[in-house]
Order: structure tokens, then C-alpha cells, then sequence
């Protein structure tokens, strides 16, 4: 083992199972067979827990669903695995790593899904957030047709405006459908989003190295989106 294995039978049972599952690969990187690897940890670890051997194999069975490991298509034992490109990652990042790029593991919108999504799996958080919202400032504009001069969040306030007085001029993208509140709401949500996470961005380095809040700017502007395709239609 790459690592000295020091966990006690009771560490092991009550550790998180992607924890516990790290834990195992970091263990792991020099072996090549999962099941000699757990036969190695019954014999010189827990010779008299079996309950903990098979929570060392539910760890393993983890890493495969989670395609941090692969099976070795030129080794004949059917136990032979090898780390893959996500589970060096793994390795590197941890585990909010992975329950970040897991909180993306859903169907974004088309214009997300080519552009945020591969800049965040890259491990360019600050590209991803600042492209995903720099969309949504794209696809109001297009929207509500209104000049390229106009940017961050004085766009989004004459997008949304609201009239001035009963049946009034507004915005193009004003939800005359909804209860008032509900539309100044709306317009307060999408111009708080773009002055926090696009603005800065614009004109500033942004260090996001929270791959956590990464993914869920990418998910916030994946929500404006939907709700601007609904104010639109």
C-alpha cells in the first residue's frame, strides 16, 4: 500500500462512505487488484471483523460506480482495476471535489451545457461562473432587444422595468402575468445575480477556488435561463 493503512475497525464503520472510499484509493494507487487488496487489508488489518472487510468492498464498489476506478482490459484476472482520468482527480481534489461536479450531473441548458460545464470539469471555476452568467446577460439583451451598450445590471433594470403607472410603458421583459411584487422580485433576483457573480468579474480576477459555489452559480444561472425562456415565450 502507497500509504500506511491506520484505520480502526470503528473509523471505518463510521466514516462517510466517498470519505472512506478516498481513503481506500489513496491506499490503493500502487496495487492493481481490488480483491487482493482487500485480502491483503482481512489478513494484517481486521482479521477477526469480517463486517469491516465488506464495508472496504462497498467502498470499492463506490469507486467503481463512480468511474474513479476502471476495469484493466489487458490484465486476464477479473479483479484487475486501474485509477481513471476522474479518479486522479479525485485524488487531487477530494471529496467536495466530486460532490461539486456531481451537483452538475443534471441536464443544463443548451447554452451551458458546451461551454460552463467543460470549463468547471477543467477546474476553471472562475471562467465557468463568469461565462454561465455572462449568458444570461446575453440572452436578456437578445430577448428584450435592447442595445449592446447596455451591460450588467442598468440592462437588466430596463429589461424588467416596471411601469410607472397603471398600464405604463415597461420592459420588455416586465411579467404583466404576475402579481407586481412577484415581477420586481423577478427583476431584483436576475440583477442581483449578474451584479454579484458577472459584474466582478468583468473587471476583476474573481478567485473561486470553492468548486461548491462554482457549481452553484453555474446551477443559478441555469434557473435564470429556464425563467427567462417562460418570460420570453
Amino acid at each position: 500500500m502507497i500509504q500506511k493503512w491506520t484505520l480502526k475497525g470503528e473509523e471505518v464503520r463510521a466514516l462517510p462512505l466517498d470519505e472512506l472510499a478516498l481513503r481506500v484509493l489513496i491506499s490503493a494507487q500502487q496495487s492493481w487488484n481490488w480483491r487482493n487488496w482487500l485480502l491483503e487489508a482481512r489478513q494484517d488489518h481486521y482479521p477477526h471483523d469480517p463486517e469491516v472487510v465488506q464495508i472496504l468492498s462497498e467502498a470499492w464498489g463506490w469507486l467503481k460506480a463512480k468511474c474513479l476506478i476502471a476495469w484493466t482490459f489487458d490484465q486476464s484476472a477479473t479483479e484487475a482495476f486501474t485509477i481513471t482520468r476522474r479518479g486522479h482527480e479525485f485524488l487531487r481534489q477530494g471529496t467536495r471535489w466530486l460532490r461539486a461536479v456531481e451537483r452538475l450531473d443534471i441536464d443544463l441548458v443548451p447554452e451551458l451545457e458546451f461551454t460552463a460545464r467543460p470549463q468547471f470539469l477543467r477546474g476553471d471555476y472562475e471562467t465557468a461562473s463568469f461565462t454561465a452568467m455572462k449568458e444570461v446577460e446575453v440572452q436578456v439583451r437578445r430577448r428584450a432587444g435592447l442595445s449592446d451598450s447596455l451591460v450588467g445590471t442598468k440592462l437588466i433594470q430596463e429589461a424588467f422595468r416596471p411601469p410607472k403607472n397603471l398600464g405604463g410603458d415597461a420592459g420588455s421583459l416586465w411579467r404583466e402575468d404576475l402579481d407586481p411584487g412577484e415581477s420586481v422580485a423577478q427583476m431584483d433576483l436576475f440583477k442581483g445575480a449578474i451584479g454579484l457573480f458577472k459584474n466582478p468579474s468583468s473587471h476583476r480576477r474573481v478567485d473561486f477556488t470553492d468548486a461548491t459555489e462554482a457549481a452553484e452559480v453555474v446551477l443559478l444561472a441555469d434557473l435564470l435561463l429556464r425563467l427567462l425562456k417562460k418570460v420570453a415565450d
